[in-house]
């Protein structure tokens, strides 16, 4: 318990500041300004793809939709596939996040590692696909992204709303997962567990490729984990494996992948995240055991670190983001909503209703909205995270309603 708090009181200060930093940029920042530069099968386009991807703060599973969506509206192969490795990958949260509990070398090297990555996969698709036309589909020109609220006031709003309950809800189970995993990992795991990897660059990195490449890990949640490994004897090039393999890429993103941009993509995805992340793997290895930087010095969970003196703002900080995962994750999910629910004549009363698999998170959900409701003649579309469903109000052709949803890479069937 001692090693969960330390985790804990280490990261609530860094993790706000991320969330809220993340909150601006999701209300100030149009959503139209990233796709727009991203339909050319070019070397730019895939260097934009990136740069825009790595400071926004999408989990594994969010950054799906949102870039089978800059699919739609025109962006290059090649542009997406580098969407979809830098942008899970890091996070101004996580940036920040990584520096509090690992230190500025690898808070450095991570948003670096991802770009290079990033531009690897982008290149290798744009190569392969560069007689390929790229033209927007007809569904993209009826798509818009959703609109921002006006006004300074309202934008600052949303901020909130955004950074403190939506991100919450979408990545608070995996972050408090993952903090008290790395503390399960220090408490129980002996010293001797690794001792096969203690300075074995290759045994780690196999090691943390085949544990991480098929799981669901987020891009902060996966920090606790790293560290606590690094302790127990993996290598610190491992730990940057599992900080890029284990959320750029799993099971569900895999799936997604080969559906909607082909299994040649996907194959040339699968190649630029592990000869990405083995070699800067090895370059960490190397420049720490020859003592040009010192990896492991940065970490703050050290075997007797969690007897060091709190003081009291991070306790605050500690107190508060409990507080907000607390109503992301066990009370609003249960909150009367009466805009999904069919309880009688103070709700809306919805003409047909859907379900619609894996829907994980609020980008998620609010992607399947938006392509409900772009399409003629939709008067209301809602989603519902909790039970999956999506009911929509009017009376749109269903075949382009589930067509629209199933581009985004969900499967979708009607239910009533």
């Amino acid at each position: 318990m001692h090693e969960v708090l330390y985790l804990l009181h280490s990261m609530s200060p860094y993790l706000l500041l991320g969330f809220l930093l993340a909150g601006i940029m999701h209300a100030f920042i149009p959503g139209r300004l990233y796709s727009r530069h991203l339909s050319q099968p070019r070397f730019s386009s895939v260097v934009k793809a990136a740069l825009f991807g790595i400071p926004l703060p999408l989990c594994s599973c969010g950054v799906i939709p949102t870039a089978m969506s800059l699919r739609r509206e025109g962006a290059s192969r090649g542009a997406v596939t580098s969407f979809l490795i830098a942008t899970p990958q890091t996070g101004v949260d996580s940036i920040i996040a990584t520096y509090s509990l690992m230190g500025w070398p690898f808070a450095l090297v991570r948003p670096i590692a991802a770009l290079v990555t990033a531009l690897w996969g982008g290149a290798l698709v744009n190569a392969a696909d560069r007689h390929e036309a790229h033209t927007a589909s007809p569904a993209a020109a009826a798509q818009p992204s959703a609109p921002l609220p006006q006004g300074f006031r309202a934008k600052c709003l949303e901020a909130l709303h955004y950074a403190f309950v939506e991100m919450m809800q979408d990545i608070g189970k995996w972050l408090a997962i993952g903090i008290v995993v790395a503390g399960l990992i220090t408490v129980f795991v002996p010293e001797s567990a690794f001792a096969l990897f203690r300075g074995n660059t290759l045994a780690s990195l196999l090691l943390v490729l085949v544990i991480a490449m098929p799981m669901y890990l987020c891009a902060t949640g996966s920090i606790p984990i790293a560290v606590a490994l690094m302790l127990k004897g993996l290598t610190p090039g491992a730990g940057l494996v599992l900080l890029m393999a284990g959320p750029a890429c799993n099971a569900a993103s895999m799936l997604v992948v080969r559906k909607v941009l082909g299994t040649r993509t996907l194959l040339l995805y699968l190649l630029s995240i592990i000869t990405g992340s083995v070699a800067f793997g090895y370059g960490i290895d190397y420049l720490q055991f020859h003592g040009y930087v010192p990896f492991l010095s940065g970490l703050t969970a050290g075997s007797a670190c969690c007897h060091d003196e709190v003081g009291l703002f991070a306790m605050l900080c500690t107190a508060l983001l409990c507080l907000l995962l607390l109503y992301a994750l066990a009370i609003r999910p249960y909150m009367h909503n009466h805009r999904t629910c069919s309880c009688g004549d103070a709700c809306h009363t919805a003409q047909s209703v859907y379900r619609v698999s894996g829907m994980s998170c609020n980008h998620c959900r609010s992607h399947v909205e938006q392509a409900a409701r772009s399409l003629p003649g939709v008067e209301a579309a809602e989603a519902d995270l909790a039970t999956g469903l999506l009911r929509v109000e009017g009376t749109p052709v269903e075949a382009d309603l589930l067509q629209a949803v199933r581009a985004l890479g969900f499967d979708i069937e009607r239910v009533a």
